[in-house]
């Protein structure tokens, strides 16, 4: 059978193989990424909240004096 009458059975494989690599190569650095993001997270117990509730401090009463408003007419 020469060359020119066989059916090709290869096909290109590289751009599968590529795309393969990328997909298990961003799937690896989206794995480092969430590991190093839960490694930094703040330790437990490492802090205290301390909930205090202020009073005001008592005002003087206002003073009280008297305005007188004068209006014209148009």
């Amino acid at each position: 059978m020469s060359a020119a009458g066989r059916p090709r059975s290869r096909r290109r494989r590289w751009p599968r193989r590529l795309l393969a690599g990328a997909v298990v190569l961003a799937a690896f650095a989206i794995g480092v990424a969430l590991g190093e993001s839960l490694g930094e997270g703040p330790s437990p117990g490492g802090g205290q909240t301390i909930v205090r509730t202020l009073r005001p401090l008592p005002l003087e009463p206002a003073a009280r004096t008297t305005v007188t408003l004068t209006v014209t007419g148009p």
